[in-house]
């Protein structure tokens, strides 16, 4: 699984958000695009996935994490959570 996400997506991801991220996925708002980052990240982490070649996704998860609404609605902190995927 988790190398079918790093083919699947990360690649593709990372040339998009070279042109598109500032604070977040798509300039400095939070919009859609970043709802959408949050769980695929949960689920690359959670797989194994290395991701420390896309420093940007990395950044904006980082950033995402101290809002209070993706903190709040984060997948780790949802009643269905596996134990082993929880922080």
């Amino acid at each position: 699984m988790g190398a079918a996400l790093d083919h699947a997506w990360l690649p593709g991801g990372r040339e998009l958000l070279s042109t598109s991220a500032g604070k977040f996925c798509v300039g400095d708002e939070v919009s859609l695009a970043d709802c959408c980052l949050v769980p695929q990240v949960f689920n690359a982490r959670r797989f194994h996935v290395d991701l420390r070649p896309y420093p940007i996704i990395l950044r904006i998860d980082r950033e995402l994490e101290g809002h209070p609404a993706f903190r709040a609605a984060h997948p780790s902190n949802q009643p269905d959570c596996p134990p082993e995927a929880a922080k």
